[in-house]
């Protein structure tokens, strides 16, 4: 009774964390709105990276790794770096919700046919059709059979670069795992993001405080210790307990925060051809991760 109560407790926590990622969707559209994607982008990382440092020390955080282990956290913070900047620039363009929600479904898809493809990932014929139906959701939510390659636009490149990036950040989380503690990594992570984001927005000055309202500044600070650090370390601990085959599937509680969010502060509607694409995506990522008894 008491490791029930215990997993209920980590599964409430790991709802928390991903519902506050989807409300960075639309967080960090108001935030974009309000300054440029290079400054949101730098001080996004800056914040998490400082605000995770207490928490490191706190959980008393080993600093080890080997030299691949640390040529992975430099790849990782690289990607993110980019992935970050891919974020703020989708979300000026486009929508929170429809980005939330492209982003979470296709990026587990994208991660399966990459560990199928690169990592010589044994897979069953019942995984090969959960990717098969994944890769039709995700055909569904970039809306393909009704508007052909009209996905190619700035809107929804930039959230397909997203999903592409965070597919091999998290491929190479995967083989960095057992190199480093998990909080480790993603305070390196963290640093090395912040760091490469800054050399692109020095030119806008970030450093400049008076040059952005207070609305950015709360809103950067919101993102940068809630959905950053606090729901990432949710996550990782929660996971742990949860059980990480089962993370994918919380991934998509994402997208109902950035739906919900994003519908009270922009009003924007969601397509249906959205919410089956998401759903699809969702059936796949359960399907591929169910275990055999």
């Amino acid at each position: 009774m008491q490791d029930t109560k215990s997993t209920t407790k980590y599964i409430i926590w790991m709802i928390i964390a991903m519902l506050f990622w989807g409300i960075a969707w639309t967080a960090g559209k108001v935030a974009a709105e309000h300054s440029n994607a290079e400054v949101a982008a730098f001080w996004r990382y800056a914040i998490s990276f400082i605000t995770i440092i207490p928490l490191v020390w706190f959980l008393k955080t080993p600093f080890k790794t080997d030299r691949v282990g640390f040529l992975y956290m430099l790849g990782a913070g690289a990607l993110t770096s980019l992935f970050n900047y891919l974020f703020f620039a989708g979300l000026a363009h486009g929508e929170a919700g429809y980005g939330g929600t492209m982003v979470t479904s296709l990026a587990p898809i994208i991660t399966y046919a990459l560990s199928i493809s690169f990592l010589g990932t044994k897979v069953s014929t019942r995984q090969i059709t959960a990717l098969a139906i994944g890769i039709f959701g995700a055909l569904i939510l970039l809306r393909v059979p009704f508007d052909g390659f009209a996905f190619l636009s700035v809107q929804s490149s930039y959230f397909l670069g997203c999903a592409i990036v965070w597919s091999l950040v998290t491929v190479i989380s995967q083989k960095a795992a057992s190199r480093a503690d998990l909080m480790f990594y993603t305070f390196v992570v963290f640093g090395v993001t912040a760091f490469i984001n800054m050399l692109f927005a020095l030119a806008h000055h970030p450093f400049d405080f008076a040059a952005y309202d207070n609305v950015f500044w709360l809103t950067i600070l919101f993102i940068g210790v809630v959905p950053g650090t606090f729901s990432t370390a949710l996550y990782f601990v929660s996971a742990g307990k949860v059980g990480a085959h089962r993370t994918g599937v919380y991934m998509f509680i994402v997208p109902i925060g950035a739906m919900v969010s994003s519908a009270v502060v922009y009003g924007e509607v969601v397509a249906l051809s959205t919410l089956v694409g998401c759903l699809l995506a969702f059936a796949a990522v359960i399907l591929f991760n169910i275990k055999k008894s």
